[in-house]
């Protein structure tokens, strides 16, 4: 799931990422912003609701980004905006922040 909040005065977009993965014991954001490094997600509702994590982006610029759980499974969000093909023959999910 993704929800944006936009502000009226600043050009960045806050974004909620929030994935279910109850079987996962870590979960990790990794997106082109960060250069490809990995943000810790935390669990929701005292640890045992959906991982979640909150960012500001930059506003009028698609961002590419997955999600890694237990450091080698790579997932992408159904609620993506976009996905476009990465250089390792599959796809990574975008978000809009126009």
């Amino acid at each position: 799931m993704l929800s944006k909040r936009y502000f009226k005065t600043i050009e960045e977009v806050e974004v909620t990422f929030e994935i279910e993965r109850p079987e996962a014991d870590t979960a990790e954001w990794v997106a082109e912003t960060t250069d490809w490094s990995p943000i810790e997600m935390k669990r929701a509702n005292r640890g045992k609701g959906p991982w979640r994590l909150k960012v500001r982006l930059p506003k009028d610029r698609p961002v590419q980004f997955r999600y890694r759980f237990d450091g080698g499974e790579w997932e992408n969000d159904e609620a993506a905006d976009a996905y476009w093909p990465n250089d390792l023959g599959s796809d990574n999910s975008v978000v809009l922040t126009a």
